[in-house]
Order: structure tokens, then sequence, then C-alpha cells
């Protein structure tokens, strides 16, 4: 029998998730009403914004006033104008800057290319000096074309016998004191120099004749 009392007394569980989902439910309905209340603060104050410009724009302006509004007017539209230009002649520079990077990465790249194949054009150089280079032979031709591509892309030899000497595009190997030599001249290029535009690829190798 008294196993049976503490059946009876055991409390239910069931009523603590509905006490929990009653006070969400309360907390809920506490929010909206706040956030109702807001939204209704908000309109109101809008149309009361509203009514003070229908005011203003229904009320008879003076001539003063007028006058002032249109100066303003004027003045809004000629600092839109103003920054409409310079915008447009900051967008010109920008492109002049980019296409002149542009040009400027173009020629270094090509200049690297071309200095790595210098060293097969002296080959070709030596080659025509030595009369292996027979007009008509495969050799001959390939040396032409390729000598061809170089001055499309305007390369340029430098170093010529006779020349005034310029430490900018030459480089003295040797000096040969001669009896008659006013100034430093070129006597004799030993390896040809290279110049790409206005950069030199490699100054040229020359034997300079100096004065005694």
């Amino acid at each position: 029998m008294a196993k049976g009392k503490n059946n009876d007394a055991t409390p239910e569980p069931e009523e603590a998730p509905e006490a929990a989902a009653d006070a969400t439910t309360d907390d809920a309905t506490a929010d909206d009403a706040i956030a109702n209340d807001a939204t209704e603060t908000v309109d109101d104050g809008l149309d009361d914004i509203e009514q003070d410009l229908d005011d203003i724009a229904g009320a008879a302006l003076s001539d003063e006033d007028a006058a002032l509004l249109d100066q303003a007017a004027v003045d809004l539209v000629a600092e839109m104008r103003s920054d409409m230009l310079r915008a447009q002649a900051e967008l010109v520079n920008f492109r002049t800057r980019v296409e002149r990077d542009r040009a400027a990465n173009r020629d270094a790249v090509i200049a690297e290319v071309i200095r790595s194949l210098l060293p097969a054009l002296d080959d070709l150089t030596r080659a025509e000096k030595h009369g292996d280079l027979e007009e008509g032979t495969p050799l001959a031709i390939v040396a032409a074309k390729i000598k061809a591509s170089f001055e499309r892309y305007g390369l340029k030899t430098i170093g010529e016998k006779g020349e005034d000497f310029d430490p900018h595009f030459h480089e003295a190997v040797v000096q040969l004191p001669t009896p008659d030599a006013t100034s430093m001249t070129i006597a004799d290029v030993i390896d040809p120099g290279y110049a790409l535009g206005e950069r030199v690829l490699r100054a040229a190798k020359v034997a300079v004749a100096v004065p005694e």
C-alpha cells in the first residue's frame, strides 16, 4: 500500500514547457509592441517634416530670397560642371599614364628578348666578316631574316670606325697612342654595340686612338 501512495504523489512534468512557451510568447508580444510604437513615432516625424516642406513651398518668397535661391542654383550648376571637368581630366591623365606604362613594359620585354639573342647575332656578324655567309646560301638567308626582324623593332648598331669615343656608347678595350690623333676616336671595332631606341642594350667594344 505504501508503494502505491508514492506513485500517486509523483508531479507531472508537462507544465514547465508550457510555462516557458507562454513566457516566450509574452516577450515576442512586447517586442512587437515596441516596434510598432517606434514605427508610429518615425511616421509621425516624417509627416511633420513633409508638412514643414509643404509650408515652405507654399509660402511666397521675397525678391531677395528668390534672387538668392537663383544664385545658389547657378553656383551649384557651376560647381557640378567644374567637378565633371576635373573628373574628365583625371580620367584622361589616368589613361595616358596607363598607355605610357604599357608601352614602357612592352619595350622592356622586347629589350630583354633581343639582349638574350645578341650572342647569336655576334656569331652571325663574325661569320659574315670571315666570308662564311655566301649570298644565296640557307645560312645567309636566315641571318638576313633575323637582322631584318631586329631592325623592325628598332635595333641599331653602335660603333663605327672613325667616330669620336663616347663612354655612354663605347667601351674602350685598347688604347692606341697615335701621333696624328687630336682626340679620342675609334680606331677599330672589336664587338659592335646595340641600342633599341634610346636604350643601350650593349656598349660597343672598341680600340681607341688617343693622342701621344
